[in-house]
C-alpha cells in the first residue's frame, strides 16, 4: 500500500498546492501523507492568491503552504508521484531516473489529461483548473 504522495508542478504555488490540499482532504482519515513540491519552485512563496480564493468555498484552506524545490531526497520519500503534465513526467524522469514506474499524471485516470497552467491567467482558468485536479483527485482515491 501507498503512505505518501508527492504532487509536482512547475512553481508550487497554484497547481500542485491545489492538488495537495484538495487530495489530503479526499484522504482523510487514511494514513497517506501528502506533500507537493516544484521543477522550477518559487521557493517559499505562499500559494497563488487567486487559488487559495477558489479552493476556499470547498473547504480547503492552502494558507500554511510554502513553495519548495524537487530534490532527490523528496523522489525517495514518497511511494506515488503524480505530476500535471507530461513534459513534467519526462523531465522528472530525467532528472530523477528513480522516479520511474511511481510516476504518474495527476489525470492518469481522467483520460491522461493534462492540467495547464492558469498562473498569470483569469478567475476563470483557476476554476477550470480546480475543477480538472478535483476530479483527478476523486479518480485516484480509489487506488491509494
Amino acid at each position: 500500500m501507498f503512505d505518501s504522495v508527492l504532487v509536482v508542478c512547475a512553481g508550487n504555488i497554484c497547481r500542485s498546492p491545489t492538488a495537495e490540499y484538495v487530495l489530503k482532504s479526499k484522504l482523510e482519515g487514511k494514513s497517506i501523507k501528502v506533500s507537493s513540491a516544484g521543477l522550477t519552485a518559487l521557493e517559499g512563496k505562499p500559494a497563488d492568491a487567486i487559488a487559495k480564493q477558489i479552493a476556499q468555498p470547498y473547504g480547503i484552506n492552502m494558507d500554511e503552504h510554502k513553495g519548495r524545490q524537487l530534490s532527490s531526497q523528496l523522489v525517495a520519500q514518497n511511494s506515488v508521484i503524480l505530476v500535471m503534465e507530461q513534459r513534467h513526467l519526462n523531465d522528472l524522469h530525467a532528472r530523477y531516473p528513480e522516479a520511474r514506474g511511481k510516476t504518474f499524471l495527476l489525470g492518469k485516470w481522467i483520460n491522461n489529461a493534462e492540467i495547464p497552467d492558469p498562473y498569470r491567467q483569469s478567475q476563470e482558468a483557476f476554476e477550470h483548473v480546480y475543477t480538472l485536479i478535483d476530479s483527478a483527485c476523486s479518480a485516484w482515491q480509489k487506488y491509494l
